[in-house]
């Protein structure tokens, strides 16, 4: 159970790191640091915003418009590191003390 327990803190860990990632990416294309007619730029965009999109899509259905700031991946991450920290990692908690 303990390897189980440890891979499913790894995946979120990643996926953790693929919403900053497409954060990061989406502000870059806002600001015109990159640009979308690049097709390694388009592609990687792309499929970062299929990774995240299901995960983001039900938080910002109910968030307020706070004109034009989207804050939909810090309320993520936080949902994230409670379910891995708290959830998962304090079921181990008990059987190791």
């Amino acid at each position: 159970m303990v390897p189980l327990i440890g891979f499913v803190a790894l995946v979120i860990d990643l996926f953790i790191w693929v919403v900053i990632a497409s954060a990061i990416l989406s502000w870059l294309i806002a600001f015109n640091v990159v640009n979308t007619n690049n097709r390694f730029v388009y592609s990687i965009a792309d499929a970062l915003y299929r990774i995240t999109e299901p995960a983001l899509a039900p938080i910002r259905s109910f968030m307020p418009n706070l004109g034009g700031i989207d804050i939909s991946p810090v309320i993520l991450i936080l949902v994230l590191l409670f379910l891995r920290d708290v959830v998962l990692l304090g079921w181990l908690l008990p059987a190791f003390v």
